[in-house]
């Protein structure tokens, strides 16, 4: 099997699958507890949250382990303090964990608008500075889009925003940015920051919030006070070990695996521009993250393309796995004409491709496009 959707989720690192494995077999203990193997599980907690917040750059807050992404984005969204009908601006292409959440405040007497994006995915900045008022009181913006790969320049938003509406709390989903380009939250000046365990080899179920310190944010959830009161419910030390031990493991030769992989997408690409005509590139190769690529063929359906590909033992995706939906939506987005605009097929790669891979699916690609076009052409 070829695995190319690496953007929907990840194999799991060995390391991280026994750690997984160990835990909840030998150390299976509530860290909340008062005996001694209790206090050890709280300890390792301490230093697994230690460690997170290193490879984060986050020492001017707080890290807190949720359930996943999904959870990280709808607490930032509905738990953030903000003024009774203040704005509240979100990019276009957020993913459904953010732009559903939004709707809902919309429907609660929020003043929601949407941030344009460029052909590319990203953020069109110009369009966001205009949205901008004094009374904004909660921005949020992806660093990475799950569907292009494009890399917004967070640090830049944040200061735009900042500048208009200095109380206003700044959110980033960066479920595809984490261990994928250089993350400093201090640097980024971020109020709030979301993270997912399966989308860097790590376990799913699992992800985080980091909460910068003074932003006004109470819990999602209540009851025993765990997550320093912050979000209740036993600590599921078994996916947060394994998700850290995956993320310190994805640390450890960061510039090479990013290096590898981006090499591996624009070979890709220049396969697939090669062998299939009028192929649309959408991700911006000089400025994305190095993991996705985003095409779109002519005259065929991006799910009809994957199916195909998927009879080669090929995987892809055709945009967020969450939601068919979303991808309706987000396509109709980014500008492309009419023969384009239903054939979109991403490709998003990890450390276990290689370039044989590409060049196995660029030719079956190529061998699919064809027989789609001349079946529609008759």
């Amino acid at each position: 099997m070829i695995y190319l959707d690496n953007a929907a989720t990840t194999r799991i690192y060995p390391a991280a699958n026994e750690v997984l494995a160990r835990t909840n077999d030998e150390f299976y203990f509530n860290a909340s507890a008062l005996y001694g193997k209790a206090a050890e599980a709280e300890r390792r907690l301490s230093a697994a949250r230690k460690s997170l917040s290193d490879l984060l750059r986050a020492d001017d807050g707080e890290i807190y382990f949720t359930s996943g992404g999904t959870e990280s984005d709808n607490t930032a969204l509905f738990c953030s303090k903000k003024a009774k009908g203040g704005r509240i601006i979100v990019g276009e292409g957020e993913h459904d964990a953010v732009i559903n959440p939004a709707k809902q405040l919309q429907q609660q007497g929020f003043d929601v608008v949407f941030a344009s994006i460029k052909k590319d995915g990203s953020v069109d900045e110009d369009k966001f500075a205009a949205l901008l008022t004094p009374d904004t009181a909660l921005v949020s913006v992806m660093h990475v889009s799950n569907e292009t790969g494009a890399v917004n320049d967070i640090g830049r938003l944040v200061a735009m925003t900042k500048s208009v509406a200095p109380k206003a709390l700044f959110h980033s989903d960066g479920v595809q940015a984490f261990c994928k380009i250089p993350v400093n939250l201090r640097a980024l000046g971020v109020d709030m920051y979301s993270l997912s365990g399966h989308k860097i080899h790590g376990p799913k179920g699992i992800g985080a919030l980091y909460v910068k310190k003074g932003a006004s944010v109470h819990p999602l959830l209540y009851g025993g006070g765990q997550e320093k009161g912050f979000r209740s419910g036993t600590e599921n030390t078994p996916l947060i070990f394994s998700f850290v031990t995956a993320a310190e493991q994805y640390a450890e030769s960061f510039r090479e695996k990013n290096s590898e992989k981006r090499a591996l997408i624009e070979y890709l690409a220049g396969l697939l521009t090669d062998k299939i005509a009028d192929t649309v590139v959408i991700t911006d190769l000089s400025a994305c993250a190095p993991h996705i690529l985003t095409v779109a063929f002519r005259g065929v359906r991006g799910e009809v393309v994957a199916h195909e590909l998927e009879k080669s033992d090929i995987l892809v995706g055709i945009g967020s796995a969450c939601s068919s939906h979303r991808e309706s939506r987000f396509k109709k987005l980014l500008g492309l004409d009419d023969s384009h605009r239903d054939g979109i097929v991403r490709f998003s790669v990890s450390e276990f491709n290689t370039r044989d891979e590409m060049e196995f699916a660029a030719e079956k690609a190529a061998e699919a496009v064809a027989r789609l076009q001349n079946y529609a052409a008759k």
